[in-house]
């Protein structure tokens, strides 16, 4: 875009120092990029639902629903909050719920104080269900996991029942939507544990209790993440996603704003569960991006000096421009309906990034190292 194209397309390779996952395949994968000139985020995902609905109605297994256009757009607050994940699988009905401030008014002290997120499920569970859901919360980190199960008179049975006073469970299950048959667990924490605990849980009952919608690609949009976050160690303020994104409220929010609360036009589209695709509005304006860097830590020497390309571009003018590029390989894991992306890869990697088949990567010779000025220290 900024030497003069005003839109394309490509299948690419790309190769990033990332480490394997599930769904990612060290060193290597595969993209559908695209990127246009003054094109605005809703534009971008206009385009992105055209393509991916059609492919996934071209190549679905027979009998599987597509999501059609357009699609749920999310923002990164409420998928943390509803979802506990960036990446939310709509095929799962449940939806968690923040209920910190009512818990506040109750003598259940391992709440107070903390974010307690909750989630209802419609289900009569066993001793047994309760017992294996249990184990299953303290072998991802969880002390413990309370509940409550609504009774036919709309009275409550369960561990935490007690600690709620008789003269606000009405305000409870208004709070809560409940109602006879219901079940509701709670997960409390510091509010990055806790939606990433209630996360889980709800992906285990949803699995657990055959909850998943089946036979269905489901696809939203989430936008709206946060321009920069806090080192947890060094306490420091840098960039969360992508850093030559376009800042909500462009320079004027980088002077003026606190950057914990400024937002980024970024955006992923997910599909069950599954991140297929990043993208952003891209910032093309020199001066936002030498705030933004500033804020993150970086001088304009380091700008001109590791992105020295952009840089000199961006001097020059550059238009306003947007895209995403979402990746083959998971798209093919998807339809395949694979749990791993190592399946859908013709030489595919181990964790340790090694290529089983090839031997690679390979012993390297001495005289291999001196041609690249390169000493092993032990």
């Amino acid at each position: 875009m900024v030497s003069g194209f005003d839109k394309y397309f490509q299948i690419a390779p790309c190769f990033r120092d990332e480490d394997a996952r599930a769904d990612r395949s060290p060193g290597e994968f595969y993209q559908l990029d695209f990127e246009m000139s003054f094109a605005t985020q809703e534009e971008v995902f206009k385009v992105g639902e055209e393509v991916l609905t059609a492919t996934f109605e071209k190549f679905a297994p027979e009998g599987y629903t597509v999501t059609t256009a357009p699609y749920p757009v999310i923002s990164y607050k409420q998928a943390m909050l509803e979802f506990g994940t960036d990446k939310p699988d709509l095929r799962n009905p449940l939806r968690i719920i923040d209920v910190t401030d009512f818990f506040q008014k109750c003598t259940f002290r391992p709440f107070l104080g903390r974010t307690v997120r909750a989630i209802r499920v419609h289900e009569r569970m066993s001793k047994g269900f309760h017992e294996r859901l249990l184990k299953y919360a303290t072998g991802i980190g969880m002390g413990g996991l309370g509940y409550l199960e609504v009774m036919e008179d709309k009275s409550y049975k369960g561990p935490i029942d007690k600690f709620i006073p008789e003269e606000l469970k009405e305000e409870f299950a208004q709070l809560a939507g409940l109602s006879a048959g219901d079940t509701i667990f709670f997960m409390a924490d510091k509010e990055e544990r806790a939606a990433y605990y209630a996360g889980m849980i709800r992906t285990e009952l949803g699995e657990k209790l055959g909850l998943l919608e089946k036979n269905s690609y489901r696809f939203c949009y989430v936008n709206d993440f946060p321009m920069f976050e806090k080192d947890p160690q060094t306490r420091q303020i840098g960039f969360t996603h992508n850093p030559f994104s376009m800042p909500q409220g462009g320079l004027e929010a980088l002077n003026n704003s606190d950057p914990l609360d400024i937002l980024a036009y970024q955006y992923d589209i997910v599909c069950n569960g599954v991140e297929l695709s990043s993208g952003a509005v891209r910032n093309h304006d020199i001066q936002i991006m030498k705030k933004a860097f500033e804020i993150a830590g970086y001088d304009e020497e380091v700008l001109k000096n590791k992105f020295g390309a952009l840089y000199n571009a961006f001097c020059f003018g550059a238009p306003p421009h947007a895209g995403m590029a979402p990746g083959i390989d998971r798209m093919l894991m998807l339809l395949k309906n694979e749990e791993n992306i190592r399946e859908v890869i013709a030489f595919p990697m181990n964790g340790n990034a090694e290529d089983l088949m090839c031997g690679a990567p390979g012993t390297v010779t001495e005289q291999q190292l001196r041609e690249v000025h390169i000493k092993v220290r032990d």
